[in-house]
């Protein structure tokens, strides 16, 4: 069999000097990825995990009622069919979904009068309906009302608990104050924080706030447990003149003592006042035999009591812990001859007293009050009971319904605090909360480091899946408070779960979340790579996110962290600069949300084929070379010393050190950066407009691909589904401009047809009006494989993304016309359309019932000449192909003008003797000024019940004519196959019956089955019962293929022939669409890929423009100053590659005129591609 053709249809010279390695992901996984796993449309052996839909629904059932009389449990959903296709809800304005259908089951529950035990009464289980869920296109988007829209990602700070302090500003002194917070996925902020007087305080939800020790008692704990949690015990013993303590060299290292320290054994000073005792210094005392301490009693003054002391004969209580020893205590405790006293080891440097400092200003001093303290901050005004504060304290943070940190909250929790705790407990724990203000009073301490918000390792992302979780779980909420008091008010036992649950606020929520969510947005679909931008984008803006006004700097800049993961050149210019990011071209998204970048793994020196994807978090470990490190042939690194990126720095490090290497000097932009040829020698500003730019550049008339690539054009222009690819082996067998016919060779499923039918988008109005168009690029017997490129779509080129031309320019002034960035442009390009667009504008009527009476689309208007009509059909609706410009007549309308409501006599009246003229207005539709073009279609819909006129008719004929033809290319390619199959089970066989001229034991060899017609070979049967048994297979998969093909067509045709649903009042609407097209114009704006804008200033004649040493005129003159002051050198280097591609070209042409050997031309090709 030939190789494809289709596969590689341009060969292309690859200058790059990094071989990729690993497989770029598909560039709208993000979206498809994220969605599917919400969804899970098709239930997984052994059920659905616990994700996505499945979750929302287990977490909010089971409802119970009021009185645990009654429970509805959810057990499981599915999906019916979408009623419309793509196709078919934008033609309609509807959304494109699915309904969904949740199997509940209702339980009763009786309850025994005497013993009070509860039993099973009665269970019912029903499939309810639950609204209808939008389904995603096969590209990644959404249609919402006849639109196709992208939810976009969002980036938020990660749940966790984060270490952060206020950088000196706080307070005039420039005194840092740390804080804490623990953001949960969903529920209450827990804020701790420093005052300017080191007291340790706690805010719930931003209130007010209480001291941190508040929240330790509500948590169970007294003063005593609080000291000792958070302060080592040291008991100093009474010996002649003071105190000794025993001396423990950890305690002791890297302090400075404030008195001298006194060996209490030799009585020798073992560290003087004020000198730092380094580790060496305390281990050696240590080893030299140190084994107390001596104070006297002065130095014991300022310190704090660890516990109690009482006296145990009376039980009287001296000092309490916390208690502070001065000398009045001290005479005390001596008088009733105390030998040992238990102190907090406070020394002031490495420890200070903050915890025992907030536990004397707070004035709980037990569970209730510290209870009841939270209940008047978070509820004031009401007086607070023991239950009602303990239940508020119980919901804010340890209730599941209230609280979730979520599996990533307790990851990072886990990894942050060094706790070990399962990553499904998602309400805090009392360890967690000890735990974060112990780290917080180490910070204070001076001991570990500060978070930083903006590394990718604190920020992840939120898809579409689950960003639409959230919006079904508020939905799902609303609709429980529902059902609760709906069971509460029926008779229980005579209901149906379908009785008791009402989908409509569900429907509402997700609808809502489509229409009018921040982050649903109208697509950019100006051309292929705006799609593929607009589905990669992450913004930090929306419900939950940062608004503009309070982002600060940090947020907004470049971080390392971003290497790989966030295009550091993509975002707008402009007030969201740096809040509307890119994903980087091999950046995915994992299942915790957060971004991923690809290495190659490096094992002793030399790189493995190995490609893992690491998080920021992960990354922070490692050292990672670049991409373009030189290797040698069994990829080895050739130098001793490599450049390398490790904890975000960028460091030289040993080879053999290395542990991975980047996968591509791509990795890092984004992919519209990514399509910038010499990128790297383009200042990044102007690389950032290069790439915002070509999001904006408008589809032309003939698509050119660029001579100077980058190799992302193919990936892009395949992945933003602008172009058709196969969807699986086969052979050309139809090829017309709106439909291609491919017969599938291979294996072929049983149950699916031998025949994919690829329909192309003609002439079809984006979301932008710019024109989306497919040309088909094979021929009929063509050989076709899996995702071959057939068909091209807007601004792609033999499947290369394509959006510019290739002309000649010429870098210098010219008598001032291109001053300040102006552009002169060539005669030629306006007359040979090298930059002519074409935008498809939509004009749409509506014929209302009217109180006067019902509008006419009719062709008979009052007072307007027959030549004003010539463009309208009988029915008032204007031709497809006329050409039309302002102020003529595209549908022709004429509505009632009473002075008064008719009566029904009247109207009975008009409606026989039809005198009409006199009373109905012109209230046509006609074409706006500014636009001229031909009409490329016209789409009529009707009520359900109304009549169609002679033109829907005819539209609906020809719809249902095109099904007929898709039905019948099918069947006979099917029928081709079939017998194909049929008869190769029956060659050579041995007939036990047959139609006439076949007789029993008769060996049906090839020309008797030529012979015999073949809608007569299905009453062969044959001997051998297996060879029997295929034959009657191929009949059954015959007939199944067959009614599956008529289901489809009438169901097809059902639906064009029924009305359609129109808005309230209006009786039919008519969609007109006109092509317009568009040449270059003074004013119009043009730009490179560098950056390099500029407006059309002047269009010069051919021959006043400046030519080159061939005499070939140029066809763009642009600034020579447009270059240096910019630094986007990259469009010079792009325009001697280009001239030196061109330069290649005419050569061969030449080489082609002159007739030479085929050899010479080769041997010429070679020495350029190789």
């Amino acid at each position: 069999m030939a190789s494809t053709f289709t596969g590689r249809k341009r060969i292309r010279k690859y200058f790059g000097k990094v071989k990729e390695v690993a497989q770029m992901p598909n560039l709208i996984e993000v979206q498809k990825y994220s969605y599917d796993q919400f969804l899970l449309v098709k239930e997984p052996e052994g059920g659905r995990p616990m994700q996505g839909l499945h979750s929302v629904f287990s977490s909010v059932f089971p409802i119970t009622d009021f009185s645990g009389n009654a429970m509805m449990e959810y057990s499981r959903y599915e999906f019916d069919k979408p009623k419309f296709d793509v196709e078919e809800c934008q033609q309609r304005d509807m959304t494109f979904a699915a309904p969904l259908k949740v199997t509940l089951r209702l339980i009763v529950f009786e309850e025994d009068e005497e013993t009070g035990a509860r039993s099973v009464k009665d269970i019912k289980e029903q499939e309810v309906y639950m609204g209808d869920i939008p389904l995603m296109t096969k590209n990644g988007t959404f249609v919402v009302n006849g639109t196709e829209r992208v939810i976009v990602s969002q980036m938020h700070r990660s749940p966790g608990v984060f270490f952060d302090h206020d950088k000196g500003k706080t307070h005039a002194s420039g005194k840092l104050l740390f804080a804490a917070r623990v953001i949960p996925y969903r529920g209450s902020w827990l804020d701790l924080e420093f005052d300017p007087k080191d007291i340790l305080n706690v805010r719930i939800d931003r209130r007010r706030k209480l001291p941190a020790t508040a929240m330790l008692h509500a948590l169970g704990m007294s003063d005593e447990e609080i000291l000792d949690t958070f302060y080592d015990k040291v008991y100093y013993t009474k010996v002649k003149d003071g105190w000794s303590r025993p001396f423990i060299a950890e305690s002791y290292r890297g302090g400075k003592p404030s008195v001298d320290l006194i060996d209490s054994d030799t009585g020798e000073v073992v560290f003087t006042a004020g000198n730092k005792i380094t580790a060496r210094k305390a281990k050696k005392a240590a080893e030299a035999g140190l084994k107390n301490l001596f104070f006297t009693d002065e130095d014991l003054y300022g310190h704090y009591f660890a516990e109690e002391v009482v006296d145990t004969e009376t039980g009287e209580i001296f000092v309490e812990s916390g208690d502070e020893l001065n000398e009045e205590v001290m005479a005390i405790l001596a008088d009733r001859g105390f030998k040992k006293l238990p102190i907090l080891d406070i020394d002031h440097i490495n420890v200070g007293p903050y915890i025992r400092n907030t536990l004397k200003v707070d004035k709980s001093v037990n569970r209730e009050g510290a209870l009841s303290d939270i209940y008047r901050v978070m509820r004031p005004g009401e007086p607070p009971t023991l239950e009602a504060s303990s239940a508020l304290f119980e919901s804010l943070f340890f209730s599941d319904e209230r609280y979730d940190l979520s599996a990533v909250g307790r990851v990072k929790m886990n990894m942050r605090l060094d706790l070990d705790c399962e990553d499904t407990v998602g309400v805090l724990r009392k360890e967690d909360v000890i735990e974060v203000v112990r780290t917080l009073v180490n910070l204070r301490d001076g001991k570990g480091k500060i978070d930083d918000i903006d590394n990718l390792g604190n920020r992840r992302v939120r898809s579409v899946g689950e960003l639409l979780e959230n919006q079904y779980r508020v939905g799902l909420l609303r609709m429980e408070r529902a059902i609760k008091e709906r069971m509460s008010s029926v008779e229980i036992d005579t209901v149906m779960p379908h009785d008791l649950i009402n989908a409509k606020p569900i429907q509402a929520t997700v609808r809502e979340f489509f229409g009018s969510s921040q982050l649903s947005q109208f697509m950019d679909q100006t051309n292929p790579l705006s799609e593929v931008t607009h589905k990669r984008r992450i913004s930090a803006l929306g419900p939950g996110g940062l608004t503009r006004e309070r982002a600060g700097f940090e947020v907004r800049d470049v971080h390392p962290t971003h290497y790989g993961r966030i295009c550091p050149i993509e975002t707008p210019e402009g007030p969201n600069i740096g809040l509307i990011n890119s994903l980087a071209t091999f950046a995915r998204v994992n299942k915790y949300g957060f971004i991923e970048s690809p290495y190659v793994k490096v094992e002793n020196g030399q790189l493995t084929k190995e490609v893992i994807y690491l998080s920021a978090m992960e990354e922070a470990k490692f050292k990672i070379g670049q991409a373009n490190v030189p290797l040698t042939d069994d990829r080895k690194f050739v130098d001793e010393l490599l450049i390398c990126r490790h904890g975000g720095e960028v460091v030289k490090v040993a080879a053999n050190e290395v542990d991975f290497v980047d996968v591509s000097p791509k990795q890092l932009v984004s992919v519209a950066a990514s399509l910038i040829p010499f990128l790297e020698n383009d200042d990044a500003n102007r690389a950032l407009m290069g790439s915002n730019m070509q999001r904006q550049a408008v589809p032309l008339l003939k698509a050119e691909a660029p001579l100077v690539g980058t190799g992302m054009e193919a990936i892009v222009a395949r992945d933003s589904g602008a172009s058709v690819t196969a969807r699986r082996p086969g052979i050309v067998d139809q090829v017309d401009a709106t439909r291609i016919v491919v017969r599938a060779t291979g294996d072929i499923d049983p149950s699916k047809s031998g025949v994919d039918i690829y329909n192309l988008l003609k002439f079809q109005r984006s979301n932008q009006n710019t024109c989306i168009n497919q040309r088909p690029l094979v021929k009929v017997g063509d050989l076709v494989d899996t995702n071959d490129i057939i068909a091209d779509g807007p601004s792609t080129d033999l499947g290369e993304l394509a959006l510019g031309k290739n002309v000649l320019v010429a870098f210098m002034p010219w008598n001032g016309y291109n001053f300040e960035d102006s552009i002169l442009i060539s005669e030629r390009i306006v007359r040979d359309d090298v930059f002519t667009s074409i935008h498809i504008e939509e004009f749409e009527v509506s014929a209302r019932d009217t109180k006067l009476g019902a509008e006419e689309i009719t062709r008979d208007i009052p007072n307007v000449g027959e030549e004003q009509l010539k463009n309208l059909d009988e029915s008032g609706i204007v031709y497809i192909g006329a050409e039309v410009k302002p102020g003529d007549f595209l549908v022709g309308k004429i509505t009632p003008k009473g002075e008064s409501p008719m009566t029904p006599e009247e109207k009975l009246l008009r409606a026989i003797f039809g005198e009409k003229a006199a009373d109905v207005r012109d209230t046509s539709m006609k074409l706006p000024p500014g636009v001229a073009g031909t009409v490329v279609e016209v789409r009529v819909f009707n009520r359900h019940g109304v009549d169609k006129d002679e033109r829907g008719l005819a539209i609906e004929r020809e719809e249902i004519e095109r099904l007929a033809k898709d039905r019948d290319d099918e069947m006979l390619i099917l029928d081709r196959a079939i017998f194909g199959q049929l008869r190769a089970a029956l060659l050579d066989k041995k007939a036990a019956s047959g139609p006439s001229g076949i007789a029993t034991g008769d060996m049906l060899t090839a020309d008797v089955l030529d012979n015999t017609p073949r809608s007569r070979w299905w009453d062969i049967a044959l001997a051998d019962e297996a060879e029997m048994g295929r034959v009657e297979a191929i009949i059954r998969q015959y007939d199944e293929s067959k009614r599956l093909l008529e289901d489809r067509f009438m169901d097809k045709v059902d639906k064009i022939q029924r009305g359609d649903e129109l808005p309230p009042g209006v009786m039919k609407m008519v969609k007109v669409f006109v092509a317009v097209k568009r040449k270059l114009q003074p004013g119009d704006k043009m730009a490179g890929r560098h950056g390099n804008k500029g407006v059309i200033s002047v269009i010069m004649p051919i021959e006043d423009m400046p030519y080159n040493e061939k005499g070939e005129p140029v066809d763009i003159v642009l600034n020579p100053l447009g270059v240096p002051s910019r630094m986007n050198v990259g469009q010079v280097l792009e325009t001697h590659l280009g001239l030196a591609a061109v330069g290649l070209g005419d050569k061969i042409d030449e080489m082609l005129k002159e007739q030479r050997k085929i050899a010479e031309i080769r041997k010429f090709l070679d020495s350029i591609y190789n």
